[in-house]
């Protein structure tokens, strides 16, 4: 195993690691390259708890002592095949952005299939704190600063959305579609000659509101806030499709999250109620971060609630396409077929009463 310094014309000097962790049996490779980030552990006290949330990587926290009160080392195994439409370089770039401004944790390393960062103290959000008022301000304040970070910082500041949707529906096309993946039961899978139609509808309609093009995390569900009570403080975490994006999108794929993964229930979306009060704490504090009078207008508010009602419709395309591909390819246990046909099932639903809003 071998240790090098990569620089980055991106970013700064970043740690590298030669060294794979086998996904199935993870305990042997994460041992070694504890040896190096952390010598002083004894390979026989060290803990491994591996964390079941996620449905791309799998997530390992290691650690000597206790969970809740000895430091902690995340270890990432990314999941198979996602280099097929992940950037990882990107990613390690706004890992880096990120924990600059106080918004993201330290990243340790990299290796070959995977990378080791810091764990950030709290409890992943559930359903019942994301509609908490005192907890969704937070989550609104925090994405309004992340929203304010400049693209000096990061080179190219074109919005990601619509390459990155042409390349799922590229890889999709040349993936034995429509074969049936990993499907409990029996799915239809949806049409990819409707897909292109929606896509290309809504990009004609989305092309022409005048959304910011914003740094994003595009991939805000809850299993990707955490929550620290004692500090009064949220933390965004999983930066693999951070990229600069259209600050409605960024919102309304949050929006949609509240509809849960499992079993997709588009009730949940948030009442209009709940969005007014989010936007409004959002806008003040993305108004604040860049320097400029916090005061909100309802006109403000209203502008933006139809721009992220309208955005919100093309995420669902997004993790339509994001699911069939991992119904090709993923080893994790989830029903991407399943999915992939509950978020298009949803974009329908929401088209018919989002579509059609009118810009104030």
């Amino acid at each position: 195993m071998e240790m090098k310094r990569y620089p980055n014309d991106r970013c700064c000097e970043r740690l590298h690691v030669d060294l794979c962790v086998d996904e199935r049996t993870p305990r042997h490779g994460i041992l070694e390259l504890l040896k190096k980030l952390r010598p002083e552990w004894k390979p026989e006290d060290i803990q491994i708890k591996a964390f079941t949330e996620g449905i791309t990587n799998q997530l390992m926290g290691c650690y000597v002592g206790s969970l809740m009160q000895d430091p902690v080392l995340l270890v990432r195994v990314y999941g198979q095949m996602t280099e097929l439409f992940m950037d990882r370089d990107k990613e390690m770039e706004m890992f880096r952005v990120l924990h600059k401004h106080g918004c993201g944790p330290e990243l340790y390393c990299s290796f070959t299939n995977g990378i080791c960062y810091e764990f950030v103290k709290g409890v992943v959000l559930d359903d019942t704190l994301l509609r908490q008022p005192s907890v969704y301000r937070l989550i609104a304040t925090e994405m309004g600063k992340i929203h304010s970070i400049k693209s000096g910082e990061t080179g190219n500041s074109s919005p990601v959305l619509w390459s990155r949707l042409s390349q799922f529906l590229n890889l999709v096309q040349s993936s034995d579609y429509p074969e049936q993946q990993k499907s409990s039961v029996h799915v239809e899978a949806p049409s990819l000659k409707l897909i292109i139609k929606e896509m290309e509808e809504l990009k004609t309609h989305l092309t022409h509101i005048n959304s910011p093009v914003v740094l994003c995390h595009n991939d805000l569900l809850t299993k990707n806030v955490i929550y620290n009570q004692e500090e009064g403080a949220v933390k965004f975490i999983d930066y693999e499709y951070a990229d600069f994006n259209y600050q409605a999108y960024d919102i309304g794929n949050h929006f949609n999250e509240f509809a849960g993964i499992n079993n997709v229930d588009s009730s949940l979306y948030p009442s209009c109620e709940l969005q007014i009060d989010w936007l409004t704490a959002y806008l003040e504090s993305f108004k604040w971060f860049n320097g400029v009078d916090s005061t909100v207008t309802k006109e403000e508010v209203q502008e933006l609630y139809v721009q992220v009602c309208k955005f919100s419709l093309v995420a669902h395309i997004f993790w339509c396409l994001w699911a069939l591909l991992q119904a090709k390819h993923s080893t994790i246990d989830f029903d991407f077929q399943r999915y992939a046909m509950a978020r298009f099932n949803y974009y329908f639903e929401k088209k018919q009463e989002f579509f059609g809003m009118k810009l104030p």
